[in-house]
């Protein structure tokens, strides 16, 4: 069970390489952002990719799980079962490139950006290819292929990092400071009136050479499609876009509604503050995501296993356990960390820790959601998904106008945790796995005890600070090793290879 762990581990921290680090190098534009644009000019480009999430949703309409499912259900037909669903993605996705071609100027009216109708098309044709590429991305994973995947994503990453740089940093100053020459020649590509819109420009840069990096993947074996496997996957996967597409209005649907809610003439500038506070809390969700990466295709190998509820709550919290480091880290070393965003965007911080731990229940209910993926009752993750966007926009519709974004950062926690709730207490019933509740909760609230007695502690020096912040995580973690035996034998391998590469030198 320990090297099944180790391997997980293992898989996780490749993917972790595309998708913490890549999208952490993504992460690290929101200084620019929040440094070179404005609270409100922010809070466009925070609106705007809102709709792209659960756009991608839709297009996308579950096939990643349903793919990984079928394949390993019957091995011999996977390549089948890739081109079908290949197929399904790309029709919905080439279909949606068209309309938004054609009603561009409808929709950017509709959305309050009439004189910008080019932030419509661009960011149509990204959700297009990012649909078309969800599928060879799960084939790799699929085929244990995370170096691969790895590559491909930091490419696409590397593009986009780039371009943003050179159109929101370099350019313009090479415009103020080169000779004429230079001048003339970066005028060329750069226009200063463009503003925010050379962000989407970049997104379409990077998704383009990525999709076309994709291609072999594709076309490695003949596209065929079968109605047979598509109507059993799409009675499979239905259920989970409609949980899919519920879980994304869970994550961006407060984004939108932060917009129309709030004073007109104030509701751009603090859905930036908003979103630039979100995002220090999404160093979270990239931990998370990496592991779900990992995961997913990890719990669908290990179902048939003797030992796979014990494998899936020692995995279960060990996750909790990492999370509450990250929480932590974050928590303790904010006065550090609140550089990540312009000093405009702070007076937002305060939902950081609401909004971190909303992250780790999200992450719990994750691990949660197994048993109706292991089980083919996906209608149940469909239903508990609905609840909680239900919640999501009852508690933002009724508290937005009294409390402002805080409103969000609660509804995101209360709508996390019930979800866990509910998942926890029907799997149970359906596939029960003996997860170690007590225990993953006390690790919770010592986590939460950490954070609150930190904030008790007199501001004395920076230095001091740190170095109380470094004592009160290792007080944390030596609270898990000593109450926890299954957290010291996941540990013991590593201590022992650390241990092993230290001896040659003495």
């Amino acid at each position: 069970m320990t090297n099944s762990i180790k391997r997980l581990a293992g898989q996780t921290a490749i993917y972790g390489v595309s998708t913490i680090a890549g999208r952490l190098l993504n992460y690290l534009l929101v200084p620019i952002y929040t440094n070179y644009f404005l609270t409100h000019e922010f809070g466009v480009i925070s609106d705007m990719y809102a709709y792209v999430a659960i756009l991608i949703v839709l297009l996308t309409h579950g096939m990643e799980t349903g793919f990984f499912r079928y394949s390993q259900q019957d091995p011999a037909r996977s390549n089948t079962v890739f081109s079908t669903s290949i197929v399904s993605v790309a029709v919905l996705a080439l279909t949606f490139i068209f309309a938004t071609i054609v009603f561009r100027f409808d929709i950017a009216a509709l959305l309050k950006y009439p004189e910008n109708p080019e932030y419509v098309l661009w960011l149509g044709i990204v959700i297009g290819l990012d649909a078309l590429m969800a599928i060879p991305y799960a084939r790799l994973r699929a085929e244990n292929r995370p170096m691969m995947f790895a590559l491909i994503k930091l490419t696409g990453i590397g593009v986009n990092i780039l371009l943003v740089i050179f159109f929101i940093v370099a350019a313009p100053w090479m415009i103020e400071n080169s000779n004429p020459a230079t001048v003339t020649l970066v005028s060329r590509v750069y226009s200063p009136g463009m503003g925010i819109g050379y962000v989407f420009i970049a997104n379409l840069a990077a998704s383009s050479i990525t999709f076309l990096m994709l291609i072999p993947v594709i076309l490695r074996h003949r596209i065929s499609f079968s109605a047979v496997i598509w109507k059993n996957m799409i009675v499979y996967t239905l259920p989970l876009m409609l949980a899919g597409l519920a879980g994304i209005i869970n994550e961006t649907l407060d984004k939108i509604l932060l917009k129309y809610l709030l004073p007109e003439e104030t509701a751009l500038s603090q859905l930036g503050i908003y979103s630039a506070a979100y995002k220090i809390s999404v160093l979270m969700s990239l931990f998370i995501q990496a592991f779900r990466f990992a995961a997913e295709p990890f719990f669908f190998a290990e179902y048939k296993k003797v030992n796979a509820q014990l494998l899936y709550a020692r995995v279960m919290k060990v996750f909790v356990i990492t999370c509450l480091f990250i929480f932590l880290g974050i928590m303790l070393y904010m006065d550090v960390i609140q550089y990540f965003i312009g000093r405009d965007f702070r007076e937002g911080l305060g939902i950081v820790p609401i909004l971190l731990v909303a992250h780790i229940f999200l992450g719990i209910y994750f691990n949660l959601s197994i048993w109706y993926k292991l089980t083919g009752q996906t209608h149940f993750g469909a239903w508990i998904a609905v609840i909680g966007a239900l919640i999501t926009i009852i508690v933002n519709v009724m508290l937005i106008p009294v409390i402002g974004y805080y409103a969000s950062a609660w509804a995101h926690l209360i709508c996390y945790l019930i979800m866990t709730f509910i998942s926890w207490m029907w799997g149970q019933k359906y596939y029960p796995v003996p997860y170690d509740i007590g225990r993953i909760f006390l690790f919770i609230f010592t986590a939460l005890a950490i954070y609150f007695l930190h904030g008790l502690i007199p501001d004395i020096t920076r230095v001091i600070n740190w170095i109380i912040s470094a004592v009160l995580l290792l007080i944390f973690a030596f609270a898990v090793l000593a109450y926890d035996k299954e957290a010291r034998e996941t540990l013991r391998p590593v201590l022992k290879k650390l241990k092993q590469r230290k001896l040659p030198d003495q």
